[in-house]
């Protein structure tokens, strides 16, 4: 039932707003310094001003009843030879050492010291006087007077054997308890033994205390929020300079090269400001210096692929004039023809490439969508490397979904990719089978393609998008690749605001993910198809994102690349 109860309690609206507001509270705890170092100087201070406090309180208050012990005591001594005095003889029947005990405690009243006078060195009291040679010594017995009964026991034993006494105790009034002060001293009479006690009431010095506790209390939150407000200041005037230097350090993060911070005075934020502005003026330096050579060579790429055109137009018809002719030609000058035509297509391929590659760069690269079946797609990429799978002796196996996928897509694009993905495969497969996998859900389409070659080393997979990069440059390419197939099947990816992810573990193989949202605009969220990573669930289908925010196993960093913008 207690269970019950709680759980209800636990989904209720009630204990929501208070985890969010303790949410909100903590987040805003994480992100401002200026209100961690007040909180933490408000802390200490608060500790310090409590101890102080109550190191104050008890030393007045120590001070204060020894001051009044003291003067109880002299008050008590004055009083001794008022009584002795009046009592010098006393007869002892019990109505005359009555009268006598009643007179001597009037003639302390008289004498200026007394239960209404304030001008005595105590102050205000009430005396009681004891007959010691009445053992009981109980009130009303004709051998005391006063209020007995606020005399405490102990006391009357450490007077009853000739010492000057004194105890603080707390006594019943008709306004409530009362703490009082009762100092004892014998009196000497002849024949008997006689006690006088004089009991002071400590109503003024609580009263004091009181006073004194409360000016104490007022005073230190005043302090404290002074404090408050002087730690407040001070930390604005460290907190604003760097707190300004983050959100210009953002702005900057963000290609607003042109922030600096504002420079005021020379001291160290003065100097934090100065070392910020220069290493902004640094990066700007360097940045535009690498935009300006990445501006050259893609102009440079982008001019000599065009130039090389025209020559190679001439060069690819007497060519085809020779290939036409081999037969004609003695066998070395055939095969050297064929060569020639061979090296040609690689050629014209690179500089298609190269022209892809620089409309990338230059960003004037255009997608060409339509809402197509992405399975006819994918089947025209395989059927476009038949003849090299049959040279390179590695069969494709593609296994397509029986019903239509329809996408929107650009289909030179995507047929482009999924035939570098494929040749690639052919190239580094030894000739064992590759196998391409599509499949599609909701919001995306995903072809997997997986080769069981020679694989990737650790951290080979960050870089197999690279131009021009290979594992291993002493390895032939059988295909004739001109190792720009995979930077600019990354870049279609990216065109289409998708993700192309590598992983691959040395005499394993290698698989290549292209995830494609079916809709433009789409933002991806996972793949419909799992990489064969080691230590990854059958259904890991989480993108690069989804893996950051740590919702299902994340692989080792050199099995993985996973690569979008």
């Amino acid at each position: 039932m207690i269970d019950g109860r709680l759980r209800r309690w636990r989904g209720g609206y009630l204990y929501r707003g208070l985890r969010e507001l303790a949410a909100q509270a903590a987040a805003v705890w994480r992100r401002s310094l200026q209100l961690r170092v007040v909180a933490s100087t408000v802390a200490l201070s608060l500790t310090v001003v409590l101890v102080l406090g109550m190191v104050l309180q008890t030393q007045i208050a120590a001070r204060l009843i020894e001051s009044k012990i003291q003067a109880a005591v002299l008050q008590v001594g004055n009083s001794q030879p008022i009584v002795e005095l009046e009592l010098e003889s006393v007869d002892p029947s019990a109505g005359s050492l009555t009268s006598r005990l009643t007179s001597a405690v009037d003639r302390l009243t008289s004498a200026g010291t007394g239960r209404d006078d304030t001008t005595a060195t105590a102050g205000a009291f009430e005396p009681v006087l004891i007959d010691g040679g009445d053992p009981s010594g109980v009130s009303g017995t004709g051998r005391s007077v006063g209020p007995l009964e606020d005399v405490p026991a102990g006391l009357r034993q450490a007077v009853e054997g000739g010492t000057l006494a004194h105890k603080i105790t707390t006594v019943a009034r008709e306004s409530g308890p009362t703490t009082v002060l009762t100092v004892g001293i014998p009196v000497a009479t002849s024949g008997r033994d006689l006690q006088l006690y004089l009991i002071f009431p400590l109503t003024a010095e609580q009263q004091t205390l009181n006073l004194l506790q409360s000016t104490l209390v007022v005073g230190g939150l005043v302090l404290l929020v002074l404090i408050a407000g002087i730690a407040s200041l001070v930390t604005r005037q460290v907190v604003a300079p760097v707190r300004q230097a983050a959100e210009i350090a953002e702005r900057f993060a963000d290609g607003h090269l042109e922030e600096r911070i504002t420079v005021v005075g020379e001291d160290d934020t003065a100097r934090l400001g100065t070392a910020f502005n220069e290493m902004a003026a640094s990066i700007q330096r360097q940045i535009r210096q690498l935009e300006e050579f990445g501006a050259l060579q893609r102009g440079f790429t982008s001019d000599v692929s065009h130039e090389l055109r025209t020559p190679m137009t001439t060069v690819r018809m007497a060519a085809d004039v020779l290939f036409e002719s081999r037969d004609e030609l003695d066998p070395g000058l055939a095969r050297s023809t064929e060569l020639l035509v061979h090296e040609l297509d690689r050629f014209e391929v690179l500089l298609a490439d190269l022209l892809e590659i620089s409309r990338l760069d230059a960003g004037v690269a255009e997608l060409h969508g339509e809402t197509v079946d992405v399975r006819d797609t994918v089947a025209r990429g395989v059927e476009s490397v038949r003849a090299l799978a049959e040279r390179a002796g590695s069969p494709v196996h593609a296994a397509l979904p029986d019903t239509e996928i329809l996408a929107d897509i650009d289909p030179g694009r995507v047929e482009r990719l999924v035939r570098n993905l494929l040749a690639n495969a052919l190239d580094h497969g030894e000739g064992r089978p590759v196998q391409l996998t599509l499949a599609a859900d909701g919001t995306a389409v995903a072809v997997l393609v997986r080769d069981h070659g020679v694989g990737l080393r650790p951290g080979e997979t960050e870089r197999v998008f690279d131009r021009f990069w290979r594992a291993d440059p002493s390895r032939n390419r059988r295909t004739g690749g001109t190792g720009l197939g995979l930077s600019i099947s990354l870049e279609d990816a990216r065109l289409h605001g998708g993700w192309l992810q590598a992983w691959g573990r040395p005499g394993e193989g290698a698989a290549f993910r292209l995830t494609l949202p079916r809709r433009r605009g789409t933002e991806l969220h996972g793949s419909p198809l799992p990489m064969p990573s080691d230590g990854i669930g059958p259904d890991d289908r989480d993108g690069p994102e989804d893996r950051e925010r740590g919702t299902d196993a994340e692989p080792a960093p050199e099995d993985v690349s996973e690569l979008r913008r």
